[in-house]
């Protein structure tokens, strides 16, 4: 009968337990972030995240089903080569409108 007499305080299993316990915890707290992670592999999603909007180290990564790609900008803006394709016009109601070089209805003042 002595084994029923013995302090809880003394046996040093009852202290592993809620060890165990508290990690059990931190495990499902842990999973249910990955599973909340727009960029998680597990998702069907297409997602687009920019990080550091407007900033020289701007990034874009897109996920597109499993396959994730990732642009990073680099210092200079608007360069490249290339040639003038149009000119766009905003509108009174916010819309643009696009009017392509070469076109014979911009030369000779048609109405859009």
């Amino acid at each position: 009968m002595r084994f029923l007499d013995e302090d809880e305080e003394l046996n040093p299993i009852v202290s592993a337990v809620n060890l165990v316990d508290v990690f059990l915890v931190i495990i499902a707290a842990l999973l249910i972030a990955i599973a909340q992670n727009p960029l998680s592999t597990f998702s069907a999603d297409n997602v687009t995240v920019v990080k550091n909007a407007g900033k020289p180290n701007m990034e874009i990564i897109v996920k597109e089903g499993k396959e994730i790609k990732q642009y990073k900008a680099n210092d200079t803006i608007g360069s490249g080569e290339g040639a003038r394709a149009g000119i766009a016009y905003k509108m009174a109601d916010g819309s643009f409108v696009y009017v392509p070089e070469g076109d014979e209805k911009a030369k000779t003042g048609a109405k859009l």
